[in-house]
């Protein structure tokens, strides 16, 4: 294996107004952004991909091999600096999905206000230094964006199952759960966006870093989104996780009733039971791994631009391992997913029961996104509210719903195009563009 070299130095503080949005300009961007601030990536130094049940622990043991031998300046303790790697990993493991960890040349970094570039090389011959970075950072940004507009040719095709067998599925989903089969499904449905003209990547992200400044956007390989849930986020021995399950529609509410999504969120025994049914998945999984734990003992109300969510937050001291070393941000993503949340419970049953079902296969939808770095910190969320570029016209988006026992196909129809919102905003699509043709 190729040994690494990497140097971080601080740079002046960003734009307090975009931050790293300006940075957001390549089709093929590696980028994790909440609020401005966060990772953006340019090029690639190293890569590992895998698949299959052994993903998780594969890419692990890569880049602990990865990170251990590689020399890595790095005078900041802010977690991403220093030598750090996105990744990307297939929601199931019979999905042959590469999942992979990519190492980029270049990162640009912001956090708390300190900002910082890290360059990082196989060449033992090459020079590191600031002003190596910023050369190397200038020929990256050294491309003029094409902004993309709506053109005639654009098209909303269904993807693989209509509407009409979608919300067949979703009623065959309930039954099993009446059988006393499991208590949860979560069951996703894909549409097509057909572009009329190239799709603009970056112009994407910043759409999305800009409209949901408090979920995590993010850019790996094609894959692109903003996700409103974090998986798991590791920072200095402590874990930290946001569940999401119960969602209602923000264009359909009354806009004289400002208590309608606490009434209608919290107040449902259905949308509660969901929530209860994730966090319990997340706390038991997680638990094995920490000295202690503390959750909201009653969700909260999260608001975004296009729904409301039932959410809670978790946060957890890590115990030390058998080896006395803290575990990882991707040990305890092997050990979480998938979760209730975009899987169901019991997750054997629900993944068994999605396979059947969906008719699809979700590559990198609902599997972990995010980033890590030498010192075992890490950010995942899980790819939600995105979509997957599988060339320049065409760009696949997904959306799923919790099904419990008393859902809807109907409604939940409804909640899924409330899902894929985002991503169709951000690609100036409306959604009675083309219309959904054989739904």
């Amino acid at each position: 294996m190729t040994t690494l070299r990497s140097l971080t130095v601080p740079i002046g503080e960003l734009s307090a107004t975009i931050g790293l949005l300006e940075y957001l300009v390549l089709n093929d961007q590696l980028a994790w952004i909440r609020s401005g601030e966060g990772l953006v990536g340019f090029g690639e130094t190293a890569r590992f991909t895998a698949s299959g049940p052994e993903r998780f622990a594969d890419a692990q043991q890569w880049w602990l091999k990865l990170s251990g031998d590689a020399e890595v300046q790095n005078p900041l303790t802010v977690p991403g600096s220093g030598l750090a790697a996105f990744g990307s990993f297939g929601f199931s493991k019979r999905s042959p999905f590469e999942s992979r960890l990519i190492v980029p040349e270049i990162i640009v970094g912001s956090r708390d206000g300190i900002a910082w570039i890290t360059q990082t090389t196989a060449d033992p011959d090459a020079e590191l230094s600031l002003a190596s970075a910023q050369t190397a950072l200038a020929h990256y940004l050294d491309v003029i964006p094409v902004a993309r507009e709506a053109d005639p040719a654009d098209r909303i095709l269904p993807g693989i199952l209509s509407e009409a067998e979608w919300k067949n599925a979703v009623a065959r989903s309930v039954a099993h759960i009446k059988a006393g089969e499991l208590s949860k499904i979560v069951l996703a449905r894909d549409i097509v966006a057909s572009l009329g003209s190239p799709v603009s990547a970056a112009q994407v992200l910043r759409e999305l870093a800009l409209r949901y400044r408090s979920c995590w956007t993010y850019s790996v390989d094609g894959l692109v989104g903003s996700t409103p849930e974090m998986l798991i986020k590791v920072e200095n021995g402590v874990a930290r996780a946001r569940v999401l399950a119960g969602t209602l529609d923000r264009a359909t509410a009354p806009a004289d009733d400002p208590d309608y999504p606490q009434r209608v969120l919290a107040g449902s025994d259905k949308q509660r039971h969901e929530h209860q049914i994730a966090i319990d998945s997340l706390t038991r999984h997680l638990e094995p791994f920490t000295s202690s734990m503390t959750s909201h003992s009653e969700p909260f109300v999260l608001e975004l631009p296009n729904v409301w969510h039932l959410a809670s937050d978790v946060s957890a001291e890590l115990a030390p391992g058998h080896d006395g070393g803290i575990p990882t941000s991707l040990a305890l993503v092997e050990a979480l997913h998938p979760t209730a949340a975009v899987c169901g419970f019991p997750t054997s049953v629900a993944g068994e029961l999605i396979s059947e079902l969906e008719h699809m296969d979700r590559g990198p939808y609902a599997g972990p996104v995010g980033w890590m770095d030498a010192a075992g910190n890490g950010e995942w969320g899980i790819a939600l509210r995105g979509a997957v570029i599988e060339d320049p016209h065409t760009v696949r988006l997904f959306a799923g719903c919790g099904i419990v026992a008393g859902s809807n196909p109907a409604s939940e129809l409804a909640e899924s195009w409330s899902k894929l919102r985002p991503m169709l905003e951000a690609l100036d699509l409306d959604r009675a563009v083309g219309a959904v043709q054989g739904s």
